[in-house]
């Protein structure tokens, strides 16, 4: 029997990523056009505490689509973790008689969700919104596409001075624990080498591989390095091979923040439109304690249980294989 659902909130959670205001905007419209009142928690579990939920409408999501980062803004929440805060944040949303919310973020958000759905029974729904693609259930979660387009203009400008100066740039990108940022950046930029969290990388292979380059009279080189990588990030990694190989005047570029922000590309615009469409249909059918994800072309629903347990994304291997083959 489905559930008599007539108000849902929606809230973003931990890091920002590009296409999330889309998914708002799905989100908070295709509740509208089904009947349902919609509210908006800004900051994310903060705002659910300091019961900061507001009604929204049609219009509270006009012209966002483009934009990056996120109208309901976020925060880490530690009070969140607490029954004392969790029990607060029902209240509130009791309060308003929200009886259905979607949750956009990663696994600490969706941790927080599972632990808040199951002590309190609030029908709860995730999409899976964080530029690192590690949550299982989504080949592509939301801002993953747009990041590493960032990636690669910053690459490719890098590119440009490195030709012109005989330079080895390391070049550092956001991977603590995945490596999917990196290993597509480094495909799509002709990046000589890459250094994975998930994949054993010696300080000797890369440097073998740079020396190689250097002896068919490459005039630069380009090395992306996952943050997570063992040997240290870009600077660590760069100290230690130019005692070793000094062939190249030796760089360190760190993108950090900057592949979070930006205005979304058309992929994760339409990522956020399908799965916060998919989010709100899914609660609207009785579905609870679900994750939405994109799985080939179609919308797929995985429960978050298995979302955060099997989180760990497996890297092509087709594209480790090509990292070595294409970079001679």
């Amino acid at each position: 029997m489905k559930p008599n659902i007539k108000n849902i909130a929606v809230l973003t959670s931990g890091g920002d990523a590009p296409g999330m205001n889309a998914c708002i905007r799905a989100v908070v419209r295709t509740g509208i056009y089904n009947g349902i009142n919609m509210f908006g928690v800004l900051q994310g579990y903060q705002g659910l505490i300091n019961n900061n939920i507001n009604p929204m409408d049609a219009r509270s999501v006009s012209n966002i689509i483009h934009l990056g980062g996120t109208v309901l803004k976020t925060a880490r929440c530690l009070e969140f973790k607490t029954d004392e805060g969790m029990e607060l944040a029902f209240k509130n949303l009791q309060a308003h008689d929200i009886d259905g919310l979607v949750v956009i973020g990663g696994d600490g958000t969706f941790t927080g969700a599972k632990r808040f759905g199951e002590k309190f029974g609030i029908r709860v729904m995730g999409v899976p919104g964080t530029i690192d693609n590690d949550l299982y259930g989504s080949d592509f979660t939301l801002g993953y596409d747009t990041a590493i387009n960032t990636v690669i203009e910053a690459i490719d400008k890098i590119r440009d001075t490195a030709d012109s100066h005989d330079r080895l740039f390391f070049i550092e990108v956001m991977g603590r624990d995945s490596g999917c940022i990196a290993l597509r950046s480094a495909i799509s930029s002709g990046a000589e080498a890459v250094l994975l969290p998930e994949k054993e990388t010696s300080l000797d292979e890369l440097i073998t591989m740079l020396e190689t380059g250097a002896s068919t009279k490459k005039s630069s080189s380009i090395v992306i390095v996952s943050e997570g990588h063992k040997d240290g990030g870009a600077y660590d990694v760069a100290k230690k091979v130019k005692e070793r190989f000094n062939h190249y005047d030796t760089k360190v570029t760190i993108l950090g923040h900057l592949q979070r922000g930006g205005s979304p590309s058309s992929f994760d615009r339409i990522l956020g439109s399908r799965l916060g469409f998919a989010a709100v249909n899914e609660l609207l059918k009785g579905n609870t304690m679900q994750m939405v994800g994109l799985r080939g072309n179609e919308i797929k629903t995985t429960s978050i249980e298995e979302a955060l347990t099997r989180h760990t994304f497996k890297l092509e291997n087709d594209l480790l294989e090509m990292t070595k083959v294409l970079s001679i």
